[in-house]
């Protein structure tokens, strides 16, 4: 068996943690110099200390990224994995301007959320139509467990458009601790990595999307070192939001988007959180089901670490990786 997409795949997760490890000290001085400094929620109390460090750290896995993918990927003109990595790149400029307008106002507001809603469904609905159409993508979709993909039709459009903002959204949410969303995608991406060499074998997946997948890890495995509590820089929207974009473009693009909720547990769980506390506070006029949401930082005001805080949901997103890993193996080869 010919190996030369695993190699691909292996030599873009080292260029890329190569390339962010030589872009981190640049992105992290270009920041201070510029005062890029990330604006800290008034109501959360135990994040004072933070104000002032820099954002924009995203640039990091971000740029490392794009540059290993397009280096391995030139045997394919425009491949799927080329497609995935615009698809971040897209979300990522969108979170950039959400950065920038915090960072010139000196306030945590940024986009409002119709405009970030709204940008980020127009990005999801053109990629959704080009997946919907595309003959290496196309509307069926594989489910847990179960071997055989089926077709959504015309209903792939509109469900491909809610994993982009759901997923988009969560990761966004997550990054809330040092390091917490770093880890949670890293766990979610080597679960990816595994699943989608076992479906390069199968000839179900173009070998691009595992390339840009490794690259990302690499990318983000460098970016680690410097977000890890206490965090030199943060990503900011323009990391949460591009990271956001490319796991769901992995997840659809690899037809496994039943997957997300089982290995993106710790995502989901930030974004259910959101939506059970703001419901139960409206119907009951002010009582809350948290301490505070997301529920990461229920954690903390119940006396949490942020470290312990990282590691519960990072091993929770691998055990539950390792249930994905087991279902497409059941599924594909069972």
């Amino acid at each position: 068996m010919k190996l030369g997409w695993l190699v691909r795949a292996l030599c873009a997760l080292l260029s890329s943690f190569f390339v962010a490890l030589l872009l981190s000290p640049c992105v992290l001085r270009l920041a201070k110099r510029l005062k890029a400094g990330q604006p800290i929620l008034c109501y959360v109390k135990q994040h004072a200390a933070k104000a002032g460090t820099p954002t924009f750290g995203g640039f990091i896995f971000l740029l490392s990224t794009l540059f290993a993918t397009m280096a391995f990927c030139f045997h394919e003109k425009i491949g799927v994995g080329l497609i995935a990595c615009f698809v971040m790149l897209s979300y990522a400029v969108l979170g950039f301007l959400d950065d920038f307008i915090k960072i010139k106002t000196k306030d945590n507001m940024g986009l409002r959320p119709y405009q970030k809603v709204v940008g980020q469904a127009a990005i999801a609905l053109i990629v959704a139509l080009f997946a919907y159409r595309s003959k290496e993508i196309g509307p069926a979709v594989y489910f847990p467990f179960y071997g055989k993909a089926v077709d959504f039709g015309v209903w792939y459009v509109p469900f491909a458009c809610f994993i982009y903002l759901a997923l988009s959204n969560c990761v966004n949410l997550t990054d809330g601790l040092d390091g917490l969303a770093t880890g949670c995608s890293l766990s979610y991406l080597f679960t990816f990595a595994v699943v989608l060499s076992l479906c390069v074998v199968k000839n179900a997946v173009a070998p691009s999307l595992l390339t840009f997948c490794a690259a990302l890890i690499g990318g983000l495995l460098a970016f680690y070192l410097f977000n890890a509590n206490k965090a030199a820089i943060f990503m900011g929207d323009t990391g949460s939001l591009g990271l956001g974009g490319a796991l769901a473009a992995i997840a659809l693009f690899s037809k496994q988007p039943f997957l997300v909720p089982v290995v993106g547990i710790m995502f989901v769980l930030s974004g259910i959180s959101i939506i059970v506390q703001v419901c139960y506070f409206k119907v009951t006029h002010g009582k809350r089901v948290f301490l505070m949401a997301p529920f990461h930082h229920h954690l903390e005001k119940k006396g949490w670490g942020e470290a312990k805080i990282c590691a519960l949901y990072s091993v929770l997103s691998a055990v539950m990786g390792v249930v994905a890993i087991l279902s497409v193996i059941v599924g594909q080869y069972g």
